[in-house]
């Protein structure tokens, strides 16, 4: 057993997010076959990310605020502090902070069978696209 070291924060970058957007690292893999990578994320009000999907899914658990996460389909849904938000397998998808709040959410994700090909950035998330109908 061991205490892990500590992580500076990072700014994620603009190629994968619009606004502010910083990440905390909980824990990565350490030895072969380990593939879990958890991390605390917090946006700035409206921040958001590009469209994205993993290689195998994703959990984000809300934390505080107020988060939205939008489809291809254009569903949009808020999540609050204490719910989970699951996204399968090569899903599109994107998480924001809702307007006027903070919000931050802790991600569960495992390696894919090629780590590098674990999440796939693409566009980045329109206006027209973020400020779509909330569904639930």
């Amino acid at each position: 057993m061991n205490i892990e070291a500590s992580v500076p924060t990072t700014k994620n970058p603009p190629e994968q997010f619009a606004g502010d957007v910083w990440l905390d690292v909980i824990a990565a893999p350490h030895e072969a076959g380990q593939r879990a990578t958890v991390a605390l994320v917090r946006f700035a009000p409206g921040a958001r990310t590009a469209w994205h999907s993993h290689a195998r899914g994703q959990y984000l658990r809300v934390t505080s605020g107020v988060a939205r996460f939008g489809d291809r389909d254009g569903n949009i849904i808020e999540v609050h502090p204490g719910q989970t938000l699951y996204t399968p397998p090569g899903q599109d998808h994107w998480h924001a902070a809702a307007p006027g709040c903070f919000m931050e959410h802790i991600a569960i994700l495992e390696a894919g069978d090629d780590p590098a090909a674990t999440t796939t950035w693409k566009e980045h998330v329109s206006d027209a696209e973020f400020d779509g109908a909330v569904v639930a």
